[in-house]
């Protein structure tokens, strides 16, 4: 019986890192849409963003089992309530690749991006990917080292952050208040990628060591 229990758990976590590839996906193919001004790719992934709803909902459903059909040791508990965490992160990462395609569409013809930050933004998707990416493999991989790392790449996407308001900030921007507003929003939603990168991390040191990481750069993970 417990054999099978934890052949579920594997289960679960092996869907979370499918559902983190497909997160990937989303944001990988928003960013060609945003900074390529590619309409039939935003509309993808726009839409394809009802697959990862359901991708959560499937998921959630199937942690709620776990947690009703036996009573699960420490352990076990940990995996299951850092997936129904982990689950609800990458679900916000998909919303927030929708709202970037949303962005390319709604400026469609035109780049949403001005090309004062084309290069600041290039380097937030490309830290995004990386980000992501890792989540996934530390997650497959049981490697806590590699989660470590993703606080410290957190640091770089803030820094992109403050040098994205020197320019829309600065005197001498000529591109509106509208596309100055798209940039701050497109921005944010980049950063808020890389935060749920670093709180699956900090999910993941705490289901293999039972210990939270500590630190300003780590967010609270309940115990």
């Amino acid at each position: 019986m417990r054999e099978s229990y934890h052949e579920e758990l594997n289960d679960v976590v092996n869907q979370l890192v499918s559902m983190n590839n497909n997160v990937r996906t989303a944001v990988h193919d928003a960013t060609e849409a945003l900074l390529k001004a590619d309409l039939q790719t935003a509309e993808r992934v726009i839409a394809d963003d009802e697959r990862l709803d359901a991708m959560y909902e499937t998921l959630e459903k199937q942690c709620f089992q776990l947690l009703a059909r036996q009573a699960p040791v420490a352990g076990e508990l940990r995996t299951i309530v850092s997936a129904l965490r982990m689950i609800f992160e990458l679900a916000r990462m998909g919303d927030l690749a929708a709202h970037i395609a949303k962005i390319a569409r709604l400026r469609y013809p035109e780049h949403a991006v001005p090309e004062p930050l084309v290069a600041n933004f290039e380097r937030m998707a490309e830290l995004a990917d990386h980000m992501i990416s890792s989540a996934g493999r530390t997650l497959g991989d049981r490697d806590i080292d590699e989660a470590a790392k993703l606080a410290e790449h957190d640091e770089e996407m803030d820094e992109l952050r403050r040098e994205q308001f020197k320019v829309l900030l600065a005197d001498d921007w000529q591109h509106g208040v509208e596309m100055a507003v798209d940039a701050a929003l497109l921005g944010r939603y980049y950063e808020r990628i890389a935060d749920h990168s670093v709180a699956m991390a900090a999910r993941i040191i705490y289901v293999i060591t039972g210990e939270s990481p500590e630190g300003e750069d780590w967010p609270a993970v309940a115990r």
